[in-house]
C-alpha cells in the first residue's frame, strides 16, 4: 500500500460496500464483477422438467424465493418451501405466500426430521442446502424424485483460508451425497460433477460476498480484516485477478424399486 491516503480510500470503499444490503440468494448487485460456472448441467431447467410433472413439490431452503419464483410456470399443484435463514424466511414468505406457497420456517439439516408426513411430496428440489437423504427418501411419494444441486464441501477453501477459516463441512462430495441416498433406498438416475474456479473483479466484491454469506468466514467485517483485504488488493494488484476453488454436483435419485440409471451428459 503505497500511503496512508490510498489505505483509507480502500477502507471507505470497501465500508460501502459492507454496508449494501443483500437479500435472499440473489447475487445480481455483482453481475460482471464475480462468476463462476461451467457445469454441464442446468440444475433450473431440469427442475422444471421435473416440477411439470409432479403434483406437490417441495423447495428446500429456498432463500428468498428466487429459484422458485422462476419455476412458477411449471407448478402443478402443492408447492411447499423450507427456510431456516430469518432474513431470509421474511422475504421468502413475503414473496410466495401471496402466491399460495406454505413457506415453513425450518432449517435444512443432514442429520434432523423434516416436518412433513410420509409420501407427502412427489418432487423434492434441494439447490445448495443439507439434506437428511433417509427424511427425504420417507416424504417422498413412491416413483417421487429427488433434485440437488450441492456445492464441494471445499468450495473456496483457498479464500476461506485468507481469512484464517476454513471449510464447516469439508467432506461433502459426489461420492457420499450418493452413497447416502443409495443407502436410504433410492434410485441414482443422474449424477455429474465440475471443478472450476470462483473469480471476483475486485475486493469490494469479495466483501460483500463475505458479509452476505456469514458462515464462510465467521466474523468477518472490513475493520477486523482489513490487514488480509489489503493483502487480496496487492495480489489483484500483481496477477490481475482474484480465483478460488470452486465445485459443484448434481444428483438426481427417485424412489423407485427398478429405477436404472440415466446418463444426461450429452444433453
Amino acid at each position: 500500500m503505497s500511503s496512508a491516503r490510498d489505505s483509507a480510500a480502500l477502507l471507505d470503499a470497501w465500508l460501502r460496500e459492507e454496508r449494501q444490503p443483500s437479500c435472499g440468494w440473489d447475487f445480481s448487485y455483482l453481475d460482471g464483477r464475480m462468476w463462476d460456472g461451467g457445469e454441464t448441467w442446468d440444475y433450473s431447467r431440469r427442475a422444471a422438467e421435473l416440477m411439470g410433472g409432479a403434483a406437490s413439490a417441495l423447495d428446500m431452503d429456498t432463500g428468498g424465493g428466487e429459484v422458485l419464483m422462476g419455476l412458477r410456470e411449471f407448478w402443478r399443484g402443492k408447492v411447499t418451501a423450507t427456510e431456516g435463514y430469518a432474513p431470509n424466511f421474511e422475504l421468502a414468505r413475503a414473496r410466495l405466500r401471496p402466491l399460495g406457497v406454505r413457506v415453513v420456517g425450518w432449517a435444512a439439516s443432514d442429520e434432523a426430521p423434516m416436518p412433513f408426513a410420509d409420501g407427502e411430496f412427489d418432487l423434492v428440489l434441494n439447490r445448495h442446502a443439507a439434506f437428511n437423504a433417509r427424511e427425504v427418501a420417507r416424504v417422498l411419494s413412491d416413483g417421487g424424485a429427488f433434485l440437488t444441486q450441492q456445492t464441494s464441501g471445499a468450495w473456496a477453501w483457498d479464500l476461506q483460508a485468507e481469512f484464517g477459516a476454513s471449510p464447516q463441512t469439508p467432506d461433502v462430495s459426489l461420492a457420499k451425497c450418493a452413497s447416502l441416498l443409495e443407502d436410504a433406498g433410492l434410485a441414482i438416475l443422474d449424477a455429474r460433477e465440475w471443478e472450476g474456479r470462483l473469480r471476483f473483479a475486485d475486493v469490494g466484491a469479495v466483501v460483500y460476498y463475505l458479509k452476505a454469506i456469514p458462515w464462510e468466514v465467521p466474523g468477518f467485517g472490513v475493520r477486523t480484516h482489513f490487514e488480509r483485504l489489503v493483502a487480496l488488493q496487492e495480489r489483484l494488484d500483481a496477477e490481475g485477478e482474484l480465483s478460488f476453488y470452486a465445485g459443484k454436483f448434481l444428483i438426481e435419485a427417485r424412489k423407485s424399486q427398478f429405477s436404472e440409471r440415466r446418463d444426461r451428459s450429452e444433453e
